[in-house]
């Protein structure tokens, strides 16, 4: 589904400094979180509240090894599809929203139609993921994987300072 643009929400210095702590560690109380941040904590509740109501803070989430859960194979995959009509290309995004191993799908431009990074435990688990997700589906003209052999940067924080 490909997601309306919204307009960006007026940041200052004191939500910054929250989202760069909260970004380091969401777990920090509002006691600690405002103690990093410099400010009160009822300024501090009152800031992170707005920033979850407006949606600038999406999700909380904990992120976990995978090679410490045994899921040691990550799978960069290119999707090309034979239709690229809107409704076709919201269809297959609709229909990778419940598969577990796909982390993220991006549509790209130009190049193959869609990008999906995947985690799965091995080998046998990729190709049932294929077969289940991709080349099951009719519109799927072409699949080509790269498998990571190294990843020397994973980082989920985005950068909030002021431009």
């Amino acid at each position: 589904m490909q997601e309306t643009p919204a307009s960006p929400v007026e940041l200052d210095d004191l939500d910054r400094r929250i989202l760069d702590q909260l970004q380091c560690d969401c777990a920090l109380t509002n006691q600690e979180l405002a103690a990093r941040v410099h400010a009160s904590p009822p300024t501090c509740l009152r800031r992170v509240r707005r920033l979850v109501e407006t949606g600038v803070v999406d999700r909380q989430v904990a992120i976990l090894a995978p090679e410490k859960l045994g899921s040691t194979l990550t799978a960069i995959v290119e999707i090309t599809l034979d239709v690229q009509a809107a409704e076709s290309l919201d269809a297959f995004e609709r229909s990778l929203v419940d598969e577990p191993a796909v982390l993220q799908c991006y549509r790209v431009s130009p190049g193959p139609d869609f990008v999906v990074v995947a985690q799965v435990r091995d080998m046998p688990a990729y190709h049932a993921l294929v077969h289940r997700a991709f080349t099951a589906q009719a519109n799927v003209r072409n699949v080509r994987t790269f498998f990571s052999v190294h990843r020397s940067k994973f980082e989920t924080r985005i950068d909030v300072s002021a431009e």
